[in-house]
Protein backbone atom coordinates (compact mmCIF):
# COMPACT_ATOMS: atom_id res chain seq x y z
CA UNK A 1 0.00 0.00 0.00
CA UNK A 2 2.85 2.35 0.84
CA UNK A 3 4.47 1.67 -2.54
CA UNK A 4 1.18 2.51 -4.35
CA UNK A 5 0.91 5.84 -2.51
CA UNK A 6 4.54 6.67 -3.31
CA UNK A 7 4.04 5.91 -7.04
CA UNK A 8 0.82 7.94 -7.14
CA UNK A 9 2.53 10.88 -5.40
CA UNK A 10 5.46 10.75 -7.82
CA UNK A 11 3.11 10.63 -10.84
CA UNK A 12 1.13 13.59 -9.47
CA UNK A 13 4.30 15.62 -8.88
CA UNK A 14 5.53 14.84 -12.40
CA UNK A 15 2.20 15.73 -14.03
CA UNK A 16 1.83 19.06 -12.23
CA UNK A 17 5.39 20.13 -13.04
CA UNK A 18 4.85 19.37 -16.73
CA UNK A 19 1.80 21.63 -16.83
CA UNK A 20 3.70 24.45 -15.12
CA UNK A 21 6.41 24.60 -17.82
CA UNK A 22 6.25 27.50 -20.23
CA UNK A 23 6.16 26.57 -23.91
CA UNK A 24 9.28 27.21 -25.96
CA UNK A 25 9.12 30.34 -28.13
CA UNK A 26 8.47 29.82 -31.82
CA UNK A 27 11.28 30.64 -34.21
CA UNK A 28 10.59 34.02 -35.81
CA UNK A 29 12.68 34.87 -38.85
CA UNK A 30 12.24 38.61 -38.50
CA UNK A 31 8.57 38.36 -39.45
CA UNK A 32 9.46 37.24 -42.97
CA UNK A 33 7.08 34.77 -44.57
CA UNK A 34 8.89 31.97 -46.40
CA UNK A 35 7.99 32.08 -50.09
CA UNK A 36 7.40 28.89 -52.05
CA UNK A 37 9.77 28.64 -55.02
CA UNK A 38 8.26 30.90 -57.73
CA UNK A 39 4.70 30.23 -56.57
CA UNK A 40 4.72 26.51 -57.42
CA UNK A 41 3.66 23.86 -54.93
CA UNK A 42 5.85 21.29 -53.23
CA UNK A 43 7.61 18.96 -55.65
CA UNK A 44 7.17 21.38 -58.54
CA UNK A 45 9.34 23.91 -60.31
CA UNK A 46 8.84 26.69 -62.85
CA UNK A 47 9.67 25.76 -66.47
CA UNK A 48 8.87 28.13 -69.36
CA UNK A 49 6.42 30.08 -67.18
CA UNK A 50 4.44 27.01 -66.04
CA UNK A 51 4.62 24.91 -62.89
CA UNK A 52 5.64 21.35 -63.70
CA UNK A 53 6.46 18.37 -61.49
CA UNK A 54 10.13 17.63 -60.98
CA UNK A 55 9.48 14.05 -62.05
CA UNK A 56 8.34 15.31 -65.47
CA UNK A 57 11.54 17.33 -65.81
CA UNK A 58 13.63 14.21 -65.06
CA UNK A 59 11.66 12.12 -67.53
CA UNK A 60 12.08 14.72 -70.27
CA UNK A 61 15.86 14.65 -69.79
CA UNK A 62 15.88 10.86 -70.27
CA UNK A 63 14.10 11.04 -73.63
CA UNK A 64 16.41 10.63 -76.65
CA UNK A 65 13.90 11.63 -79.39
CA UNK A 66 10.59 13.53 -79.24
CA UNK A 67 7.74 12.97 -81.69
CA UNK A 68 4.51 14.96 -81.51
CA UNK A 69 5.00 16.08 -77.92
CA UNK A 70 5.65 12.54 -76.67
CA UNK A 71 8.84 10.60 -76.16
CA UNK A 72 9.54 8.26 -79.06
CA UNK A 73 12.82 6.80 -77.79
CA UNK A 74 14.28 6.50 -74.28
CA UNK A 75 17.96 6.63 -73.43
Amino acid sequence: MMRLIAIAGFALALATSAQAMTPAPLLQLGGVIAQVRLGCGPGQTMRNGQCVARTDVRQSRRCARWSGGACAEWQ
